[in-house]
């Protein structure tokens, strides 16, 4: 299954209570499907609040988004965890929902051994028969898989990719060495355009929220043999991919899209709404993204 060059971590839009807003659910999938011209999204990552979201929220957004996007983009649930068992548990409910793929992060806190890495990673993909993407992110996580443990993954049928947010080094090796079928993703913004030419495939986005439209442009700029135009839009928004992680991610994803006349509400704690000098800096980052968008 080709998930695409461009999927979207989707946030979970929020009413005032701190409940699901459905309404903003569907209209924020039509958005991110039909104007920023996602490929894929993932349903409850890290961008769509995950750590927070109950067994029950997390499948009704499944079935819900599955059902609202009725084709037009692919719908990859986030189901992994630090628990080997419950990541199999919800990997094995998001397959009934019927979703198009999982995406699962290493194990946090816990901090397992390459081997526990693997028979994690193992385990989850032996459960289903869907594809898998696994999600390296040291930053998050502590652990990280290493080249050789994901080129050990990378022989397993259905995972079919990593979502990486290690090294240039580490995304070099694993582009230079996968089986050719073994898609090497982006999980950071600004090195959508870096991974494409080190032999990548393509980013697992959040600033798609907001330039998805133009970041598609870059990335088919840079297919179509063009790298100095693809070169010029990178640095165009390259303010953006910087300026949605100045402070905890989802926070300013969340303000901004509010900004855009989303509902998507706020966070839940432990994340907190920007200060006043954090939500001026965004006011000023979408006011420069509707500039160069006309």
């Amino acid at each position: 299954m080709d998930f695409g060059r461009m999927i979207t971590a989707m946030v979970t839009p929020f009413d005032e209570n701190e409940e699901i807003h459905w309404y903003e659910v569907e209209r924020l999938l039509d958005y991110l499907i039909e104007e920023q011209q996602s490929d894929s999204l993932v349903v409850c990552g890290t961008t769509g609040e995950s750590p927070t979201l109950t067994d029950e929220e997390k499948l009704a957004l499944f079935r819900f988004s599955m059902e609202k996007a009725n084709g037009r983009a692919r719908i990859i649930a986030g189901t992994g965890s630090n628990n080997t068992a419950h990541s199999v548990h919800m990997t094995k409910l998001a397959e009934e929902a019927g979703v198009d793929g999982i995406l699962a992060v290493v194990p946090y806190y816990n901090k397992p051994s390459q081997e526990g890495l693997y028979r994690h990673f193992k385990t989850i993909a032996d459960s289903t028969s869907l594809p898998v993407i696994v999600y390296n992110v040291p930053g998050r996580t502590v652990a990280s898989l290493s080249v050789e443990t994901t080129l050990r993954l990378a022989e397993i049928p259905n995972i079919v990719a990593t979502k990486e947010c290690a090294s240039v080094d580490q995304m070099s090796q694993l582009a230079a060495r996968a089986p050719e079928s073994f898609r090497v993703y982006s999980g950071d913004d600004p090195m959508t355009l870096p991974l494409l030419a080190i032999g990548g495939y393509g980013i697992i986005s959040v600033a798609s929220h907001l330039i998805g439209a133009q970041m598609k442009k870059m990335i088919e700029s840079y297919l179509a043999g063009q790298p100095a135009e693809a070169a010029r839009l990178h640095q165009e928004l390259y303010p953006v991919f910087k300026g949605l992680f100045e402070f905890p991610s989802p926070v300013p994803v969340k303000y901004a899209m509010q900004l855009k006349g989303f509902d998507v509400g706020g966070v839940r704690l432990p994340l907190v709404e920007p200060t006043d000098s954090e939500a001026a800096s965004i006011r000023q980052l979408v006011q420069s993204i509707e500039a160069q968008q006309g």
